[in-house]
């Protein structure tokens, strides 16, 4: 245990030595680290706040205002589904009932083979093409029952090049 702790001061030593350890440059850090592990422990915070002399607890306000720092680990395809109220009044309980009647799991939730995470997030700038998601870096947009079929089917089938050519 106490050389996996050393491993992850270590790193988390390179990343905010590439930054500096003012409060101005935790939210870049934060994101480096999201991108390394996938997640932002809460033995990650503890180290963060011990390296860059910040209170945990203004750590913990950052990260939880910004939708894109995940605080578990989560599936190699995160789905990210907008809740504004632009794609509330383009069906987007639809497109709920169906990536949840797809997938077997809730929003909040990662299915057991780590394959698929379902989150909501703040508006993703589609509006005029609502309702939208992202699945990782990659937009998804007028979304139909039928269409959320299409796409997680070609996610859970590998072929997601596909997918570049269809949408």
């Amino acid at each position: 245990m106490e050389q996996r702790c050393d491993a992850l001061s270590d790193n988390i030593k390179g990343i905010i030595t590439n930054y500096g350890t003012g409060r101005e440059f935790l939210l870049p850090i934060l994101n480096d680290i999201n991108i390394k592990f996938g997640h932002i422990s809460e033995n990650t915070l503890v180290e963060i706040s011990k390296q860059m002399d910040i209170a945990i607890g203004e750590i913990h306000g950052v990260m939880t205002f910004y939708s894109y720092l995940n605080h578990n680990k989560l599936g190699k395809y995160v789905i990210r589904l907008c809740k504004t109220i632009t794609c509330d009044m383009k069906d987007k309980d639809l497109i709920v009932k169906s990536l949840q009647r797809e997938l077997g799991i809730s929003f909040g939730e990662t299915t057991d083979d780590g394959k698929f995470s379902l989150e909501y997030t703040n508006c993703l700038g589609l509006c005029d093409k609502a309702p939208a998601m992202l699945i990782n870096d990659k937009a998804y947009y007028s979304l139909n029952p039928e269409k959320i079929y299409e796409i997680i089917g070609m996610y859970k089938g590998g072929k997601v090049w596909v997918l570049k050519i269809l949408f």
